[in-house]
């Protein structure tokens, strides 16, 4: 008598089992591999986004007041969207002060401590800050101690009759505003001032810039001197950008200085 003997083979069921736990590892790996890689990208190029946004809402801004000051413009109105930080008011009077000028001419003090105050835009996520000061548009990263200028202010000298024209901003408000989100800045000419300035032959302008004391790390320095050295005959004269000391500027052989001040209020963001 013969016997059969039969075998029951259970491969299959452990070579599906394997597959499994392959093609599970791959997915975990792959969604870690994103998690790891991928999302500090594209966090980075929001951040990147919300910068560029906020570069070109200031500029926007600045236009704004250009409008007041020099369109006679009664009153402007913007919207904008503030994303990764907050944008603040810093009024002329703000305690401790932040930068200030001084503007001498034929050796006769015409502008003494001028406080421009600044609408400043402050990057939580990027570290960055784009100010609005004195007309012009710098910004800053807090890691480093450089700044650029993304937009300049107005003004003017014409090398030809000698005339050397600067236009002052003083931002102000009632009191210090700040706003995350979507907000609206609204804005009136306040006031202009024209101080007459009697024409000197070959007289010699002298700009001393004090930047932000370093309180607030807030030093655009660097941002100014580029531009001032940008002027024709502008030299430094003392001081070195990004130290936090005052630095001083002559530009001689002007015959006609016109300084005009422009009082722009803000009264909401």
């Amino acid at each position: 008598m013969m016997r059969r003997y039969i075998i029951e083979s259970k491969d299959g069921g452990v070579s599906e089992s394997i597959g499994f736990l392959l093609i599970f590892s791959i997915v975990i790996a792959g969604i870690g591999l994103v998690t790891l890689y991928g999302y500090p990208l594209l966090l980075q190029q929001q951040v990147g986004a919300e910068e560029k946004i906020m570069e070109k809402n200031m500029i926007v801004l600045q236009n704004d007041i250009k409008s007041l000051a020099y369109k006679t413009v009664p009153y402007k109105e913007t919207s904008l969207k503030i994303g990764g930080g907050s944008l603040t008011v810093y009024n002329s009077s703000y305690n401790p002060p932040l930068s200030s000028l001084n503007i001498t001419y034929a050796n006769i003090p015409y502008v003494d401590s001028f406080k421009p105050g600044e609408l400043r835009y402050e990057s939580v996520s990027a570290q960055t800050d784009i100010s609005l000061q004195n007309g012009a548009v710098v910004l800053r990263p807090r890691i480093q101690t450089g700044s650029v200028m993304l937009a300049e202010p107005r003004w003017f000298y014409d090398s030809t009759t000698h005339t050397m024209v600067i236009n002052l901003i003083n931002i102000t408000s009632d009191n210090i505003i700040a706003k995350e989100g979507i907000g609206t800045v609204r804005m009136i000419l306040k006031e202009s001032k024209y101080p007459p300035i009697p024409p000197t032959a070959g007289g010699t302008v002298e700009i001393v810039y004090t930047p932000d004391p370093g309180l607030n790390g807030r030093d655009y320095s660097v941002a100014w001197d580029n531009y001032m050295m940008k002027i024709p005959g502008m030299t430094r004269a003392s001081g070195n950008p990004g130290s936090g000391g005052p630095i001083k500027y002559t530009l001689p052989n002007v015959d006609n200085l016109v300084i005009k001040e422009y009082i722009v209020k803000i009264e909401a963001i």
